[in-house]
């Protein structure tokens, strides 16, 4: 069996592949990692794909408290 670098089994765990479940709930770039990294990191890189989906979920609760110059809306 050859590898496949664009589709690894890590991203096809359940009955829908992770980005097909990011792009079907239209996530950013942001929301779309946390949702990556937290449901790979049982079959790749375990703590480092949760502190990674952390570093995201940071992110995005910093945009949302940045001051109201800028929409809470993340997009």
């Amino acid at each position: 069996m050859t590898k496949d670098n664009i589709n690894p089994s890590h991203y096809k765990q359940g009955n829908i592949e992770v980005i097909d479940f990011i792009l079907d709930q239209d996530l950013n770039y942001l929301e779309g990692n946390v949702i990556k990294y937290v449901s790979r990191y049982k079959y790749k890189n375990g703590l480092e794909d949760l502190k990674k989906a952390q570093w995201y979920l940071n992110k995005i609760m910093l945009e949302l408290t940045k001051p109201e110059e800028k929409s809470n809306d993340i997009r």
